[in-house]
């Protein structure tokens, strides 16, 4: 970019630095930059080489190190003195020459007005307005349209002159128009131009943030409105003011880090934004800590980079030890400011919380080298609770213990687990313990961390303890040997036959007790014991059929109880394969047929059932009665073990018949029942059978046998 240029924007800017830092200025003495912005030098026909006209007064508040000035007017400088000195005899100096001052702390512009001197020829138009011969300027046929710069936020008055625009063929009845966005077009009215010298003006204060650059076209027209030149491009770019201060997007932000962590551990990364224009140092940011809270053991604890907002750790890693730590948590008062930092740049600030996590760098220790505790022998459930301390965070696995039994438990009568609420170690017994068979136990326990151990730490002889535990001698009931006892006895056996003989013996063998027997549970009531030597023998019949026996089981529950203080009980049960006689008689099923009247095969199948069980149940022998005469009504015919069919063979008026039968079993010796079928002879229509009115005949087999006989007799 040409100097030109350079020292209009410069200029500009210095407007907007202004502008934007009066709130500062009521607070600061120091106000960097041009002490005065205007300047004035009498013309008398030009200036003399190396004779100086004026000296600026310039002062960026911390002792104008690196200073550099620029004069728009290449003919002069200003020197070491702050003096403007001309480079040559210079006659055709212009009317106007800005002086541009910069360097890392500010940027800005001053403009010296050569009283009395002629108008510099129309290539210096250029100059002024920041064209070079580099920059090639919007033009159809003769209209020249410079771009335009006009710094946001002006005060009134308006309207404010920001350029013109020059046409060589302008003439009287010429005059000129400006369209477009912020002309004609919405925002309407921003700009104007004078119809007649080609001004153009703003007429109220801009906001970069809201537009930043408008786009316009300027054309003459004849006073009928005819197009004579253009239309042509106009940009006019609104420079930015630093208005805008930097935001956090949160007021609060949290962050952590592990202690122990290496200097420069990167904690977390503040960000803010600013609204400005992020080509211009006022969108610079630079941050700092401001405070920090609590500041022990250091008041620098942590360090943010000025330019990336990621905040580091300074601590060393010695210190940054949770345990010795005034605090877990750390606030950081965090500062972003704009103009890359500078002291007038504006800021915004926001709040770090850092929290310090923990490692874990401390192993659990038992408040006790030694536990001791006693539990009644054949008991369950927790002993002892085991204590452990541990620096750590109680909220991590750094913290919680994990407990383990590690000698003296060979046969796992123990188990050992961790209380979630206080990290003690329950030890409890899960396996009954038997005086008799051990007095004491003797257990080791250990204890560890759910997490690992950082590598430099390791876990001691104060991570393990010794448990006495101490078995008391309880009075124990007498125990069946063997439970359950198992005989087989034949059902019907007389009463009074022996069955079993139980055994108990007491656990407590180094005491001298005695036991009784007595019966428990006796469901059919059929059972007695001695109560001294616990012989069972019968009182009532075993019966096989009885509906408390199951499967050919029965059982009973038995009772033995010693002399102890207080007296102990133990319970054993007997179980009783009870062996099947051919005691019981078979029966016909169904024990009712129904044929139809009028049907021309008249055929029943019947079956044979018994309560006992093989052999004295089937195959099954089912025979007419020994009424005489009962072959020539009826007759029966094997289908297999348990069935058989009866045929009618004649037809029998619709009534019920009784049936003589004897249906015989296959047992040794076997058992025959004299039964009766009742046979219902029955109506039949359509599928539908009707014996209602059968049961109102009730005629004997035997009478039956005679009416047909007599029939035979009289044929």
């Amino acid at each position: 970019m040409e100097f030109g240029t350079r020292i209009f924007i410069a200029f500009l800017v210095s407007q907007v630095v202004c502008t934007g830092s009066q709130e500062e200025e009521e607070k600061a003495e120091c106000v960097p930059g041009f002490q005065e912005k205007e300047y004035r030098v009498e013309y008398s026909g030009g200036f003399l080489k190396d004779i100086p006209l004026l000296q600026v007064v310039f002062d960026d508040c911390t002792g104008n190190e690196g200073v550099e000035f620029e004069v728009s007017n290449p003919d002069f400088l200003i020197d070491e003195k702050l003096n403007l000195v001309p480079r040559r005899h210079v006659i055709d100096s212009g009317d106007v020459m800005f002086v541009h001052g910069v360097n890392n702390h500010v940027d800005d512009m001053a403009q010296v007005t050569i009283m009395g001197a002629p108008s510099r020829s129309p290539q210096t138009l250029r100059e002024i307005l920041g064209l070079s011969d580099m920059m090639p300027y919007r033009s159809k046929r003769s209209l020249l349209v410079p771009p335009m710069f006009v710094p946001e936020n002006q005060r009134a008055p308006f309207p404010r002159l920001i350029g013109k625009v020059i046409s060589s063929n302008m003439k009287e009845d010429h005059i000129f128009r400006l369209t477009g966005r912020g002309a004609d077009q919405d925002p309407k009215g921003v700009f104007s131009i004078n119809r007649l010298t080609g001004d153009v003006a703003v007429s109220r204060a801009l906001d970069r943030e809201a537009i930043a650059y408008y786009h316009l076209q300027v054309s003459t027209t004849d006073l009928s409105g005819k197009l004579v030149e253009g239309p042509a491009d106009l940009d006019v770019s609104v420079i930015d003011q630093n208005d805008n201060r930097p935001v956090f997007k949160e007021p609060r932000y949290s962050g952590e880090v592990q202690e122990g962590s290496p200097t420069g551990t990167t904690v977390m990364t503040m960000t803010a934004y600013d609204a400005d224009d992020p080509n211009t140092d006022n969108a610079v940011l630079r941050y700092i800590i401001v405070r920090q809270l609590p500041d022990k053991p250091s008041p620098n604890m942590f360090y943010i980079d000025p330019e990336r907002g990621d905040i580091v750790t300074v601590i060393s890693p010695h210190q940054l030890d949770r345990e010795t730590l005034p605090t877990t948590q750390y606030e950081l008062e965090i500062v972003a400011k704009d103009m890359a930092g500078s002291e007038v740049g504006l800021t915004g600030t926001a709040t770090a919380t850092i929290t310090i996590t923990d490692r874990n760098d401390h192993a659990p220790e038992f408040t006790h080298s030694l536990f001791q505790a006693s539990v009644n022998e054949g008991s369950t459930g927790v002993v002892v609770n085991l204590t452990v301390d541990d620096r750590d965070d109680p909220a991590t696995g750094a913290w919680r213990a994990i407990y383990s039994i590690i000698n003296g438990d060979p046969n796992q009568n123990f188990e050992i687990q961790t209380n979630l609420d206080n990290n003690e170690g329950m030890l409890s017994v899960v396996k009954p313990l038997d005086y008799e068979s051990a007095m004491f136990h003797t257990l080791l326990i250990k204890v560890e961390n759910e997490d690992p151990l950082v590598p430099d730490v390791v876990y001691g002889s104060s991570s393990t303890a010794t448990v006495y535990i101490t078995v008391m001698d309880v009075n124990e009931g007498p125990v069946f040997f063997p439970d359950p006892l198992v005989v087989i006895r034949r059902e019907n056996i007389p009463v009074g036959s022996f069955v079993a003989m139980l055994n108990a013996t007491d656990p407590d063998y180094l005491q001298t007790q005695s036991i009784r027997f007595s019966v428990l549970r006796d469901p059919a009531d059929w059972l007695i014991v001695n109560p001294f030597k616990g012989n069972v023998t019968t009182r009532a019949i075993l019966d096989r059929e009885s509906p408390h026996v199951h499967n050919n089981q029965y059982t009973a529950l038995f009772m033995a109880t010693d002399n102890g203080s207080p007296p102990a009980s133990g319970t054993g049960t007997l179980i009783i394969t009870i062996e099947d006689e051919n005691d019981n008689a078979p029966y016909i099923f169904p024990s009712v047929a129904r044929v139809c009247e009028d049907s021309k095969d008249m055929n029943v199948v019947i079956g044979g059932r018994d309560k006992d069980i093989h052999p004295n149940t089937d195959p099954f022998k089912i025979e007419l009665g020994k009424q005489p005469g009962l072959e020539k009504t009826w007759k029966i015919s094997r289908i297999n073990d348990t069935h058989s069919q009866i045929m009618l063979l004649h037809s029998l008026k619709k009534a019920n018949y009784n049936l003589p039968l004897v249906l015989t079993d296959s047992g040794v010796p076997p058992i025959s029942n004299n039964t009766e079928l009742k046979v219902q002879v029955c109506t039949c229509k359509k599928n539908r059978m009707d014996c209602s009115h059968a049961g109102s005949i009730q005629t004997n087999i035997l009478l039956l046998l005679g009416l047909v006989l007599l029939s035979i007799l009289c044929l």
